[in-house]
This record gives C-alpha cells, structure tokens and sequence, in this order.
C-alpha cells in the first residue's frame, strides 16, 4: 500500500467508527429512520431554526428542573451537547426552554414549564421536565433559544417521535426530532445543537 491508499483507509475507518454510535441510537419516525441532527464536520450543518411562537417570555429563571409540584405528568429527561459547526464543544452556551404544560396550555403570566441552563465546559446540558401536552393544532414540543457567548441566538423547537400529529403539522421539521427512550416512569431524550459559535 502506498501512503495516499493508507491515508484513504484511515479516514474510512474514522468515518466508520464515528458513524456507529449514530447509527445505533437513531430512532424512527412513522416505520422510517430518523434523519441524523445536523452534523458538525467536514460538511457542517447547523440547527435548523424555527419559529418562537407567540408565547415566548423573556427573563426566565434559572434552573435545570421546570417540574412543577403537584405535577403528576410524565417525566422528561433531556439532555445533549451544543457544538460548533467544527465539533468542538461550546462551553457556557445559553438554553432558554419553554413549553406547555400537561393540558396544553402556556402560562403567559409566570415562568411555569420556562427556565434556562448554561451547558457545561464539555457543551453539555441538562433539562429535568414533563412530557408537554398538544396545543391545540400542533404537535407536541419544546421550545427553545440556544446562544453560544457572544454568538448569535438559534430559536428552534424540538419534536418527539412517533407522534401522531407529526404527520399533520405544518411546522414540524424531522431533522429536528429527539431521540427518546423510556425508562421507567420516564422518558429520556437527546438532542445536539450544532450553532455559530
């Protein structure tokens, strides 16, 4: 073999190696595989935005858990990484979530299902929440402005899979669905931002 046919081999076999963790924890939506978030790399791609909605309120507190006390909704568990278009993690980047709650409806006059995180020095975050219920015309989903320091806001929204209503809602985007997973009495789910940083 000469160098150029080991450099070749070498970049296949990093290809091959990255792609399988993917490729295991990829979900489905309606019988077919979900499409990979966008990716950062070689060819980078970057989250899709979306738009905020009219329910967005500023100012949020601070906090890693929105569930209420009270609240009997099933439990949500999402957590990810916020990377540049280059993989390399963006520490200190701003989550802002807001949902509905378990009837499908929005508190426009408090902060309840609304909160912010900053992820850590590895670009990770972590969210404690319920499952939101369906506002009315739309399928269920979270909300949420991610912002590297100093970097421009990303507005998106997230989606679960399998959802019914997926298949009639105009907004919904599949590149832009979590992967989920029960466990237990909850459900956990992951989602990597890919932003300007």
């Amino acid at each position: 073999m000469n160098r150029i046919q080991i450099r070749i081999g070498r970049r296949r076999l990093l290809g091959a190696t990255l792609a399988l963790p993917l490729a295991s924890s990829i979900g489905s939506v309606f019988g077919q595989p979900l499409p990979l978030t966008p990716t950062c790399g070689e060819k980078p791609g970057r989250t899709p935005s979306q738009t905020a909605g009219p329910f967005y309120s500023p100012d949020s507190p601070r906090r890693s858990s929105l569930i209420e006390p009270g609240s009997k909704a099933e439990r949500l568990v999402l957590a990810g990484l916020v990377l540049s278009p280059q993989c390399k993690p963006v520490a200190n980047a701003l989550l802002d979530f807001w949902h509905c709650d378990e009837t499908g409806e929005y508190d426009n006059k408090g902060f309840r299902y609304r909160g912010h995180v900053f992820a850590d020095a590895q670009g990770r975050y972590r969210l404690e929440t319920i499952v939101p219920g369906e506002y009315p015309g739309r399928t269920r989903h979270i909300h949420v402005k991610v912002q590297a320091p100093g970097g421009r806001v990303l507005t998106t929204q997230l989606y679960f899979p399998d959802e019914p209503r997926n298949r009639s809602d105009g907004i919904f985007r599949r590149e832009l669905t979590m992967q989920v997973a029960r466990k237990g009495e909850q459900r956990d789910a992951k989602f990597d931002f890919v932003v300007a940083a």
